[in-house]
């Protein structure tokens, strides 16, 4: 019998998805639950397994086509069985990007419907040979992840020209829409007509000599997208200190082999999330959101903490939950775990939801100082740089210390300055007195 196996739901509010590569041919005999396509959605690449054996009789998709959920994507001649319902995806690879935390960033009075006499890009600015609107009553051409991107926004879709192939709309044509519909705003506002309604486009660099493009991931778009959010969305202030870590050092190796013997690895980033574990107790603003919407102060009674992990398809951020209830051993053991899933791109999408503040250790490629980006509706960021031996005045002499540089970004919405320097130089003190953290923690 003839069973056509079917795009099964991807997660909340994914519709679509672009095909990445089709794993088997016509004549295959495949087992229950193989990977037969891999697929990207605008926060994952997935594996759709096969919810049969069978032989692969017909393959309905091609690499880079945009399917539906429910789209038939090969046909199997098999045994039908209570298995045949869609299984669902295997691995999944995304950014810690939830699709329901979602915040407007266009007022609405500027984001309605366009009114007569309205200015839109496609007025501002001459539509090239591909520009297109939809055809009344057709949904618009457009990636899930750009989809999300308008209602961000608070953009109808519709009202947007694609200058893609048939019309296809880009992020880059909704950013554009965007920036028209506030052009208009701030124009009205001061009462004089725009001087120009176009933003300015890219150069044309092929004037200048060889160029190449490339599309980008699906992993990055989402990660431009989310770090364009935030930044709007929140303003940022970056506190800097350091600590004397010579001791803790001194004491991390120490104890380094024993808590290996327990299957587990004693890192400096291991020691740094429970002092921020502790921190946030006694910060609680650091590990709160903001509800713009409703003018509220959302704090959090659990205390997870994000860890910026750098793999070959982009920044990932794994999640260590209830950190403030759980050991050294513990939490170096689930980080070592979450990490390597995060390379080898097998993250679950619990794995990358949830965090409250975010830590990001760039020790190893060297850097001191930097100003990290706060990953919205976080409220903060910690940025951790490479420790070095510089030479400190203590009792009357110079003496080699190792000391770590620290960065905190900050939503000035919520903490203020001397909030910043407080939270940062306890956690500071924290990793120079480890007993402090005991004490306190």
């Amino acid at each position: 019998m003839i069973t056509p196996v079917k795009l099964p739901e991807l997660g909340e509010n994914i519709e679509e998805a672009e095909v990445l590569a089709v794993l088997v041919s016509v004549g295959d005999r495949v087992n229950k639950d193989q990977a037969v396509i891999e697929v990207e959605t605008e926060k994952a690449s997935v594996e759709v397994p096969s919810p049969i054996a069978g032989v692969v009789t017909a393959i309905s998709v091609t690499p880079g086509e945009l399917i539906h959920v429910g789209q038939a994507i090969v046909e199997l001649e098999g045994e039908v069985s209570e298995a045949a319902e869609p299984a669902q995806p295997k691995r999944v690879e995304s950014e810690n990007v939830a699709a329901d935390d979602s915040e407007s960033l266009v007022p609405t009075d500027i984001a309605a419907s366009p009114s007569p006499g309205r200015r839109t890009d496609s007025d501002s600015e001459a539509p090239g040979p591909q520009a297109a609107r939809p055809t009344a009553g057709e949904p618009a051409a457009a990636a899930p992840s750009v989809r999300r991107l308008a209602r961000e926004l608070g953009i109808d879709i519709n009202d947007v020209v694609g200058r893609g192939p048939g019309g296809r709309i880009a992020a880059d044509d909704v950013m554009r829409h965007a920036r028209v519909l506030i052009g208009e705003k701030i124009e009205a506002r001061r009462g004089t007509p725009s001087a120009s309604g176009r933003f300015h486009e890219l150069p044309d660099f092929t004037r200048y000599g060889p160029v190449e493009r490339q599309p980008m991931s699906g992993v990055r778009r989402t990660t431009a997208q989310t770090m364009t959010r935030s930044w709007i969305t929140i303003p940022h202030v970056t506190q800097f200190d350091r600590a004397d870590i010579t001791e803790l050092e001194r004491t991390r190796k120490h104890y380094a082999p024993r808590v290996e013997g327990a299957g587990s690895r004693l890192t400096l980033t291991a020691v740094i999330i429970k002092a921020v574990a502790a921190a946030v107790k006694l910060f609680p603003k650091f590990n709160a959101s903001i509800d713009a919407d409703n003018d509220e102060i959302v704090y959090k009674k659990y205390v997870n903490i994000g860890v910026a992990v750098d793999t070959d398809q982009g920044l990932l951020v794994p999640v260590l939950r209830d950190v403030d209830k759980r050991n050294l051993i513990d939490i170096g053991r689930d980080l070592t775990e979450l990490s390597a899933r995060a390379r080898a791109r097998k993250s679950r999408p619990e794995d990358l939801r949830g965090a409250n503040l975010t830590v990001t250790n760039l020790g190893g490629l060297g850097t001191t100082y930097f100003s990290p980006l706060i990953h919205w509706p976080e409220v903060a960021v910690l940025g951790v740089g490479r420790a070095s031996n510089e030479a400190v005045y203590r009792d009357g002499a110079f003496a080699p210390r190792l000391i770590l540089p620290l960065s905190v970004s900050y939503d000035h919405r919520l903490i203020d300055g001397a909030d910043a320097a407080r939270f940062l130089r306890w956690i500071a003190e924290a990793l120079e007195h480890p007993l402090a953290l005991a004490l306190e923690g």
